[in-house]
């Protein structure tokens, strides 16, 4: 098969969909990679690097997109990519369609088969190619939330652990899968007083055994949401509904409650965000202020940690990669379950329920559309 790697062009996105040890292996499978030049600068992976693992370099997106049969990438195109995409293009990346519609219906239009990494899921309902950048995304959620809590930013002015004889920041997490209990992770290990608020009984019970003792598990409700912020300093947002827009957890009303220099993280922002006050941001501009309420917002966290969420990604993403260039999409999706789950449009049909949800799009059998491929 043909892969092509482009450069990422979303403002701030330092990532690249493959390292060179990726392609190394996808040449010595007997397929041809074209990798954009300086695809991977912002990586520390050079073309000489691409080049010495066996990969062709480019010197435009425009070239990459043209020749390749499967194009492997990190973030969903953007606008100008849109009309680079070809028929019977396979894409393999993340899209968050249930967040926008002018991608979805630009993936409808160009025909492209779209395979998401966030709604790959095994039969025991892991999310593996979303697990990575989750583990990435929780813990710089921590690391983002406790930055924006220094005065400096108009924070609370509050030290995360504390010091002798002060009490320590006060933490909420919404969500105990793996981005809440990675961001709890760092925020227990800085020090802080830490909640966890989840709907799953079975999983609180394994986090209050798992957890550090500044740890603490609560069922979250509206109620129980609503008397919590207005005592904890940092609230991070971690909810997942797989390939569907995120609820909205915290309404615009509760922000007058909250005390000055309050930090909300929405690691959610990607599907839509689960704060009702939520709206995507950049890393050159990643902070908004409302009712004194502090919101970090940022799309693509990962991408400011861009060598350790690269290869955090390629760990993940490479076998299936692999399944797909060997086999070819149509077979890899009939014969594995998990990837067929991460079909969400075929050549202008909706295939994914929560997309076609999200925007009372029509929606086809992904087994009959296959079955018709």
């Amino acid at each position: 098969m043909i892969i092509g790697i482009p450069k990422e062009i979303k403002p701030a996105e330092n990532r690249v969909g493959m390292t060179p040890s990726g392609v190394l292996e996808l040449v010595k499978a007997g397929h041809t990679v074209y990798v954009q030049s300086t695809a991977g600068m912002g990586t520390d992976f050079y073309d000489e690097d691409y080049a010495n693992a066996g990969a062709q370099i480019l010197p435009t997106i425009e070239e990459v997109y043209a020749i390749a049969e499967m194009i492997i990438k990190v973030k969903e195109p953007i606008e100008p990519e849109y009309k680079l995409i070809k028929e019977n293009q396979l894409l393999f990346t993340y899209f968050h369609f249930a967040s926008c519609e002018a991608l979805t219906k630009a993936m409808i239009e160009q025909k492209a088969i779209c395979l998401s990494y966030e709604t790959v899921e095994t039969p025991d309902r892991r999310l593996p190619l979303l697990i990575p950048m989750s583990e990435v995304a929780g813990r710089m959620a921590t690391q983002e939330g406790a930055k924006y809590l220094e005065r400096t930013y108009r924070g609370r002015g509050i030290l995360m652990g504390g010091v002798p004889g002060v009490p320590p920041a006060r933490v909420l997490v919404i969500g105990g899968g793996v981005v809440g209990t990675q961001a709890a992770k760092i925020a227990a290990g800085m020090g802080a007083d830490v909640t966890i608020m989840d709907l799953n009984l079975e999983r609180l019970r394994y986090l209050d055994d798992t957890m550090p003792a500044n740890v603490h598990t609560q069922v979250g409700n509206e109620m129980r949401i609503r008397e919590a912020v207005k005592e904890n300093d940092l609230i991070i947002g971690a909810v997942l509904i797989p390939g569907a827009k995120a609820p909205k957890l915290i309404t615009r009303d509760m922000l007058p409650t909250m005390r000055q220099g309050t930090v909300l993280v929405d690691v959610a922002i990607d599907q839509g965000g689960c704060f009702e006050t939520s709206k995507p941001t950049t890393h050159d501009d990643p902070t908004y202020i409302i009712d004194d309420v502090i919101h970090y917002t940022v799309a693509n966290m990962p991408g400011a940690v861009p060598f350790t969420s690269t290869l955090a990604l390629t760990n993940a993403t490479l076998p299936y990669a692999m399944q797909l260039a060997n086999k070819g999409w149509v077979k890899a999706c009939k014969e594995n379950s998990a990837l067929k789950l991460g079909l969400n449009i075929i050549k202008g049909d909706v295939v994914y329920k929560g997309v076609s949800e999200a925007f009372d799009l029509p929606l086809r059998s992904v087994e009959e559309v296959l079955e018709q491929a």
